[in-house]
């Protein structure tokens, strides 16, 4: 897989903020913008993976039944 450049135009407050970010962490404002991204985007598929199995195999009763899930319909 190649790699493609993207430039963004942000807020000096937000670069900022993203230089002490990836400072503490001990990295690039880029790679720490990659790593953030990369991130969101496992989540993003981990999220859409579980719920296309819950509707595959029916979800169980004792998880959506626990504080702060979604009643349940029909």
């Amino acid at each position: 897989m190649g790699s493609t450049v993207l430039s963004l135009r942000i807020d000096g407050e937000l670069l900022d903020r993203l230089r002490q970010h990836a400072a503490r962490r001990g990295m690039s404002v880029q790679d720490y913008v990659v790593r953030t991204l990369i991130r969101d985007d496992f989540d993003e598929r981990f999220k859409t993976a579980v719920e296309e199995t819950e509707k595959f195999y029916g979800a169980d009763d004792r998880v959506n039944d626990a504080p702060g899930c979604p009643p349940r319909s029909g």
